[in-house]
Order: C-alpha cells, then sequence, then structure tokens
C-alpha cells in the first residue's frame, strides 16, 4: 500500500476527512469522518464555531490513528472571504464571523467613497459580493476600530486552522484573491489599496501558492492525535480545490463546479479585469499553478434544495430529477434573479415569477422541479455566450464537477441547450483537487496535467451529447 493523504473538507453544512492513496495507477478515496457545521447566532451575530470545527478536525485526524492508517500530508479546504483576527499572543479576538452575517450591509458604499467600483474592479478583478472580505473589515473598521488595530494577525478560516495545527501563519493565494484585496498582476496583497482603505498593512500575512509544504504539526497536537504528519497547502478555496479536479486537459475547457452554487467558467493564464468583463458579472479568482478560475456565480442547486424542505418530502435528488424529466411544462425564470437569494418560501417565488410573467404556473414537485431544471440550463446557455465573447475561445465540451454531477435531468438539458458535450463527474471533487495538490507535492504525481488525467482514469465520468 502506498501513502495516504488526507482532505479535510470543510462545506457550510457539513466537514469530512477522506483518506486517499493510489493503487495500480488509480486514485482510491475512502471517507473516515464526517461532522455537522452551519451558522449560528451568537448575540445577534452570525458566527462560525470555530473551537468546536477544530476539535472536529483533530477526531477526524486521530480517527486515521485508529484505522492504522497514517497520512503522510494533510490539507485543508473550506469556503472563502471569512477570517479571524488574532492578538500579540496569538490568540483569537472575538469571533469567527459568518459571511451571510448582516455587518456588511451599505459597507460597499464606504469602501466606494475611497475607491469607485470600477477601478476596484480594475485593480483586483473580483466581482463585487457584499460579503468579500474587503466589506467585512470595512464593517470591523467602522463599528470596532479598537479591536481591528489591535490585531496583530489577519488569517482566513483555513489558515486559522493551519495555524493551530502548525504555529505558522500565512496566507494560501487562491483563498486570499477572494477578499477583493490582491493584485492579480503581482499575485500579492496591493498593500497601496489597503492603505487607501485604512486598513493595517501588518496584520495581512505572507501570501504561499497552493502546492507549498507549510510544515509538521506542533508537538502538543502531535500527542493529542498520536503521530506527525506534513501540513500541505491545497486549493484552500473549496472551489479553487474542485477546479483542480476538473479531469479535462484541453487548452480551453468549460466547466462547472455544481452545488449548491453552480460557478461556471475556464481557466486563464491572465486576469481579465476590463469594464466588459465587469458588466457580464465575470470574477477572476486565483487558481493552482498561477491559472485564473474564470468565473460566473449562478445560482445553483440552492433552489432545488430549496424546494426539496417546502414540498419534496421524503423524496430524494434523484426522484426529483427523474418526475421532473417526465413534466412537458417550458416555464423559465432567471435563476440570477435576487429574489431567489434568500426567499421566505422558494416555490412560492419560483410560482409568482412565472405567474408575473404571463407563463405557466407550476404546481407541485416535478413541475417546480423543471421550471427550476430548464432554467438554470438556460443560465449555462447565456453564460457559455458570455464566455466566450470575453476569451474569444469556443468551447466544444463543458466538464460538470461536484454534486451536481448526479443531476441526470439537468445535465442532459444542459447539453441539449448548450450544444455542447457534457463530462459530469467527479462527484467528489473538491477533496480529489485538495488530494491533488498534496500527491503532486509528495512526488506521486507530476504536475496539475499529470494530475488531471489520473482523476479522468480514476473515477468515472458519464457523457451527455447534445440532441438535435
Amino acid at each position: 500500500m502506498g501513502k495516504y493523504y488526507l482532505a479535510i473538507d470543510i462545506g457550510a453544512s457539513s466537514g469530512r476527512h477522506i483518506l486517499a492513496h493510489k493503487e495500480d495507477g488509480k486514485i482510491v478515496l475512502e471517507e473516515v469522518y464526517r461532522f455537522p457545521n452551519g451558522m449560528v447566532d451568537n448575540n445577534g451575530e452570525l458566527v462560525w464555531e470555530a473551537d468546536r470545527l477544530f476539535e472536529e478536525i483533530k477526531n477526524g485526524m486521530k480517527k486515521c490513528k485508529e484505522l492504522g492508517k497514517i497520512p503522510a500530508s494533510v490539507g485543508i479546504d473550506t469556503w472563502a472571504v471569512d477570517f479571524v483576527l488574532l492578538d500579540e499572543k496569538g490568540e483569537r479576538m472575538g469571533n469567527a464571523t459568518a459571511y451571510r452575517d448582516g455587518r456588511t450591509r451599505g459597507m460597499d458604499e464606504k469602501v466606494y467613497e475611497i475607491i469607485n467600483e470600477d477601478d476596484l474592479y480594475a485593480r483586483t478583478g473580483i466581482q463585487k459580493q457584499i460579503f468579500n472580505t474587503i466589506y467585512q473589515l470595512m464593517a470591523v473598521k467602522e463599528r470596532e476600530p479598537e479591536r481591528l488595530f489591535g490585531a496583530k494577525k489577519l488569517l482566513l478560516i483555513p489558515d486559522y486552522f493551519n495555524y493551530l495545527l502548525t504555529g505558522k501563519a500565512v496566507t494560501e493565494y487562491t483563498n486570499a484573491t477572494t477578499m477583493q484585496l490582491v493584485s492579480p498582476e503581482t499575485k500579492d496583497w496591493d498593500f497601496d489599496l489597503i492603505e487607501k482603505l485604512g486598513y493595517p498593512k501588518d496584520i495581512f500575512m505572507e501570501i504561499h501558492m497552493p502546492g507549498s509544504e507549510l510544515g509538521s504539526l506542533t508537538k502538543e497536537i502531535q500527542e493529542e492525535i498520536g503521530y506527525d504528519c506534513k501540513v500541505v497547502l491545497p486549493a484552500t478555496h473549496d472551489t479553487g480545490s474542485a477546479v483542480m479536479a476538473v479531469p479535462g486537459n484541453e487548452e480551453a475547457a468549460l466547466y462547472i463546479s455544481s452545488g449548491t452554487w453552480s460557478l461556471m467558467g475556464t481557466e486563464l493564464s491572465r486576469a481579465n479585469c476590463s469594464g466588459e468583463s465587469k458588466a457580464c458579472n465575470l470574477t477572476n479568482e486565483g487558481g493552482y499553478d498561477y491559472r485564473f478560475r474564470y468565473l460566473k456565480n449562478i445560482m445553483g442547486l440552492w433552489m432545488i434544495q430549496s424546494v426539496k424542505k417546502e414540498i419534496g418530502g421524503e423524496l430524494g435528488f434523484g426522484e426529483i430529477c427523474d418526475m421532473a424529466s417526465k413534466s412537458s411544462i417550458s416555464s423559465i425564470v432567471d435563476c440570477n434573479d435576487d429574489r431567489f437569494l434568500a426567499p421566505a418560501n422558494m416555490t412560492k417565488e419560483v410560482q409568482a415569477a412565472c405567474a408575473e410573467s404571463g407563463q405557466q404556473v407550476p404546481e407541485g414537485i416535478a413541475e417546480v422541479a423543471a421550471v427550476i431544471y430548464n432554467s438554470l440550463a438556460q443560465c449555462y446557455k447565456e453564460a457559455v455566450k458570455e464566455i466566450e465573447k470575453m476569451t474569444g475561445f469556443s468551447y466544444d465540451s463543458i466538464h460538470i464537477v461536484g454534486g451536481g454531477a448526479n443531476a441526470d435531468y439537468l445535465n442532459r438539458l444542459t447539453a441539449n441547450a448548450t450544444g455542447r458535450c457534457v463530462y459530469a463527474g467527479p462527484t467528489e471533487a473538491t477533496a480529489i483537487g485538495n488530494i491533488a495538490a498534496q500527491m503532486i507535492a509528495g512526488g506521486e504525481l507530476e504536475n496539475l496535467r499529470d494530475a488531471r488525467s489520473c482523476i479522468y482514469d480514476s473515477f468515472e465520468i458519464q457523457v451527455y451529447k447534445p440532441v438535435q
């Protein structure tokens, strides 16, 4: 048996520890531990339970010891933009506030008093999301200046967990870019921008690239979990890891990282920070090997997840997909309309949107789901046009990775709507991309191209050809 590698993949609703090794030239996965996650209300502030999450990280690492499968390295990925502040003793100051907290309301205007929105995009290439770190920091500066200016370190969530494991404080590049404070030219902090905004420069740690080895576990952690291993930086932004697992080595490949959100895009060697790109609402997030994830945020399966809770009962997503495929309703809604971001009732919101536009109003889970799936496919079609316009490439195929790769009906609709061949899988893309970065660092895979070829050979890929 070869070396083991441990991916700790923490999402907004759960986290899991996935062990991997190579066998007969293929990557083999084993989930060894799973734990719940979620934002909690702390005196009116939405926060992450950072202390509990770190205990769960250690619990899963202990599980590897129990199984007799000690990893050579471990890598952690999470969601983006959220951070903690540390004091001079390296202890956390206050809560790990979550991105859905309302503290950023109005903070965009505060930022634009200093730098206008167009110039900010030209400088960073990152699309505006009100929860981006740049706006979160403005909220702290406005409301708790003593905390911001008393801090010695700022660490994003996975960087904080790495710090607790190793004692080393660095910031991983792919996640750093989501903060809207990194230059796509230098791949480093835009300290001039940071200074203009009035944020203390000294709290920003040195940026390290994914694939970097951070070091060994502290003696305290070694004693607690029963072994030592290397901590390696994957793309700590979960989408960055998922894109690493896209099993296509074409010069120009389109992908959809499909889950709660659909992140549709391609990879560029140079960021596109033009006004035209901003108008298309495309973003340039940092990726592995100095690539840029040039992508668009689309509402995604959040809509189906919400409807399932409301009227789906015990039905599984596969069953809902199958029922939707037998519906003949043709109504379409704009999935990217803000009305679908967090409605009181998604089902009623979809029905209202259809009624307002003079279309057939869906009734029951099959019709509502059919409207959503057809609408998502149309969104993907429009996104393809925008990306092709901005890149000058013509894309023959689309790779769908993540949980949405299992949505058979949506995959067929996507192939037909876009006129492109769809390659669906792998579903565990984030963990696999995390593992791939570790295997490259460990010398078991040569580079990103080699990793993607190995991923293609290791996991089932479903092919959907468009029906003309």
